[in-house]
């Protein structure tokens, strides 16, 4: 948990907490842990661990109005879709995620060139890194593919303002559509947000 940066009282939603694996880690960090799990079966044994267990998926799931942060052992098959909701709305009290997602799936998400879309558009609020690539070997089951730690940090001054964000999203996919692709990382969509008439939007290179 050190490495995740989580603090004693920080606000840590685990998603798809299963057997408790990373929660007893955050527990023992300190941590106020709100356990989501749809099982009821594993949902018991979270109890045990005198955590807040919400009968609940990812897609279901009402995120913190206050600050919180999430390290989670995301299913592959819903990684794309818990990701958007989670750092597709600035909106969110995100302070950071630590994600175990696929390896590709991490890998495109923090690559800067090329880059894609929804990389950028997350971009604007988060720094996006791969901080540990996990091989299939530490899983039980073991899967097929390796996995990788997708870590993403609220920035201190956000590229974009959070409430354009609906306009920059327009003005990103409607670039990625044309022929732009020199242009496809963070800094440069939000330089060109910020060079149109009447847009004050907060930006550092």
């Amino acid at each position: 948990m050190a490495d995740a940066g989580i603090e004693a009282g920080d606000l840590v939603v685990d998603i798809g907490a299963g057997s408790g694996m990373l929660t007893r880690a955050l527990v023992a960090a300190g941590a106020r842990v709100v356990a989501v799990e749809p099982d009821r079966r594993l949902r018991a044994k979270l109890r045990r661990l005198q955590v807040t267990v919400v009968a609940a998926d990812a897609a279901s799931f009402t995120w913190p109005r206050e600050a919180f942060r999430v390290v989670a052992n995301l299913p592959f098959a819903h990684a794309a879709d818990i990701c958007r909701t989670l750092l597709g709305d600035p909106r969110l009290p995100l302070r950071s995620a630590d994600l175990i997602v696929e390896w590709d799936f991490a890998a495109k998400r923090a690559r800067l060139w090329p880059s894609t879309a929804q990389t950028v558009l997350w971009s604007a609020w988060y720094e996006l890194a791969v901080v540990r690539r996990i091989e299939p070997r530490e899983f039980a089951p073991v899967p097929s593919v390796a996995a990788g730690v997708l870590r993403a940090r609220r920035r201190e001054r956000p590229l974009v303002r959070p409430a354009d964000a609906q306009r920059y999203e327009r003005f990103v996919r409607q670039g990625f559509r044309g022929d732009r692709a020199r242009e496809r990382d963070p800094h440069a969509w939000a330089a060109a947000w910020r060079s149109r008439p009447g847009t004050d939007v907060p930006f550092r290179r």
